[in-house]
């Protein structure tokens, strides 16, 4: 009887011991979960301030790249600007197809909430072909690309017209900036814009419309 009441006392005594390393080790670990969740909602939140910062800057560069890029559309003829997601499309274009397919183009940019397309049709008054070859065209690019400090490291490619631009910028305000110095250029049909930049360089002000 004796040896039961002690065995007794000693299954007790780990029992006790037990329970509250488990219930710590439990705690723990709920304080670790929820630090954890505490983190990641932090940088949710910052993220997401971020990108409130730079979404009409970033909408508006992205849209003139698209624009300089489409042959449908005389770029440079159209200003762009964006007030809290809205797309604002304004200035000339040759042809019913090219307004519509500039609005197409605004659309398809992901995070333009809407497109207010303001466009005029004008047709061209007679104008006269001009022939320029893509050496000279590059020339004159490269010239005109050259006049921005922020486009020193930019290439510039011509082939059939179709101007291609390489290289690095500090951010997509500055690549923008250069598609639109290139289809300034006469008898430049669109722009490829392949230039590079950091994510850093997306928190800039942007092209101006």
């Amino acid at each position: 009887m004796r040896y039961a009441t002690i065995l007794g006392a000693a299954v007790f005594a780990s029992v006790t011991v037990t329970v509250p390393a488990y219930v710590e080790s439990q705690s723990t670990g709920d304080k670790v979960e929820q630090k954890a969740e505490q983190t990641w909602q932090k940088t949710k939140d910052v993220t997401r301030d971020a990108k409130v910062g730079v979404t009409d800057s970033w909408l508006t560069a992205r849209t003139k790249i698209a624009l300089f890029a489409d042959e449908r559309v005389k770029g440079r003829q159209v200003g762009v600007e964006t007030v809290k997601g809205v797309v604002t499309l304004r200035g000339k274009v040759d042809s019913d197809e090219a307004k519509a397919a500039a609005a197409s183009l605004a659309e398809g940019i992901e995070g333009v909430k809407r497109v207010r397309n303001d466009l005029q049709v004008v047709a061209p008054a007679d104008r006269k072909a001009v022939d320029i070859s893509d050496e000279e065209i590059t020339r004159r690019v490269a010239a005109r690309v050259s006049k921005d400090s922020r486009l020193k490291k930019v290439d510039v490619r011509t082939d059939r017209g179709v101007v291609s631009l390489t290289g690095d910028v500090p951010g997509i305000g500055a690549s923008a900036r250069a598609s639109e110095i290139a289809r300034g250029v006469p008898s430049v049909r669109s722009v490829k814009n392949e230039l590079i930049y950091d994510a850093a360089g997306r928190q800039g002000t942007g092209p101006r419309s």
